[in-house]
This record gives C-alpha cells, sequence and structure tokens, in this order.
C-alpha cells in the first residue's frame, strides 16, 4: 500500500510571493473551518501535529504547504471557510487569497473539498466547487465524520451531497473518519493516483 513516510512543512503564506518554489504536484485540502481538515492531514500523514488542530474553528488563515516523501508531491492545506466569528472584512481577505492560489499555481493538480457528511453543504461549499469545476480542480469530495451516519444513510447522505455540489457522476465521494481512523487508505489511493497520472 501507498503511504506517506516522510512529511514536513515547507512554507506558510498569505501572499503569493511567500510561496515555496514551483515543484511537484500540489494536491489542495479545502472546506468549512470546523469541518476536521487539520485532523484529516494529521492522520492521512502518520503524524500527530503536522496541521495544527485548533479548539477555535477559523484559527487558520494563512496556505500551508507540505512537503511530501522527500518532496515527490506536496499537501496544500487552505484556509477554512464560513465561520461566523471571523469578521467580515478577514472573510474576503481569505476568498482573495484563495482565489489568487487556485488560479495562478500551475503545479496544483486538484482541490479535495471536505464536506460533513452529516450536513447539506453550505452555499459556499457549492459556491467553490463550481469555481473548482471551472478551473479543472474538482473531482474529489472528501465526506468527513463518516462515524457520525449509520451504514444505512451513508449512502444516501453521499447521494445528497453530490447532489447539491452539482458534481458529476464520476466525481469520487471518499468517506473518512479521522476519529475511527477509516476511509484513509481509499484517500491516500486516490491521492497518489493524482499524483502518478
Amino acid at each position: 500500500m501507498m503511504k506517506i513516510d516522510k512529511s514536513e512543512l515547507l512554507a506558510i503564506a498569505v501572499a503569493e510571493k511567500q510561496y515555496p518554489f514551483m515543484g511537484p504536484v500540489e494536491i489542495a485540502f479545502a472546506g468549512r473551518s470546523n469541518v476536521g481538515k487539520s485532523s484529516l492531514l494529521n492522520l492521512i500523514a502518520g503524524r500527530k501535529k503536522l496541521a495544527f488542530v485548533s479548539g477555535n474553528p477559523g484559527k487558520t488563515q494563512t496556505i500551508n504547504f507540505y512537503s511530501i516523501n522527500d518532496d515527490k508531491f506536496r499537501i496544500v492545506d487552505l484556509p477554512g471557510y464560513g465561520y461566523a466569528k471571523v469578521s467580515r472584512s478577514v472573510s474576503s481577505k481569505w476568498g482573495d487569497m484563495i482565489e489568487a492560489y487556485l488560479e495562478n499555481r500551475e503545479s496544483l493538480k486538484k482541490v479535495a473539498l471536505l464536506v460533513d457528511i452529516r450536513h447539506e453543504p453550505t452555499a459556499m461549499d457549492v459556491q467553490l466547487y463550481e469555481y473548482l469545476q471551472h478551473y479543472g480542480l474538482s473531482g474529489l469530495i472528501v465526506l468527513t465524520k463518516a462515524d457520525k451516519v449509520s451504514r444505512n444513510a451513508l449512502q444516501k447522505q453521499i447521494k445528497m451531497i453530490k447532489t447539491a455540489l452539482g458534481a458529476d457522476k464520476e466525481d469520487k465521494a471518499i468517506c473518512v473518519s479521522a476519529l475511527k481512523k477509516t476511509g484513509v487508505d481509499e484517500l491516500l489511493g486516490e491521492i497518489f493516483r493524482i499524483v502518478s497520472e
């Protein structure tokens, strides 16, 4: 099985000039502030503290670049969005920051959109997915907190979320649980497949 043996923080950026040099393929992770992104990144990297898990959603306000397996590829942690306690001016700055990265980063190959499997996607989730489709970066939806939904309800929730996002039929939806450590192998397999394309 393919796995991540080595991961390290490469750069923390709020502007393009702070991005690391253009190099190997990048796969970015995006989602709402409380969707469990940091926990998932730590799980797939096999490290407890690679990405900072905060008790305060909306804490990550930077784009964090991680070098994987001696820079064979990179994982990029985009700042969470849609947290109510964050001021509107800060929120719009984040939007600009994410947009600049998505539009201009040539080594970016795919963005995994993280959605809490228990809830219908928000307007911001839908907007971001449409945006990713426009730039050819869509196709991978990661449904977090899968342990909170019964096995019987899983397929219903997957269908509802894909429909709400306007996802294509062939778009992948992978259910994961950072708590139960499930879905990780499938997600890693998809990441390695994208990287090797």
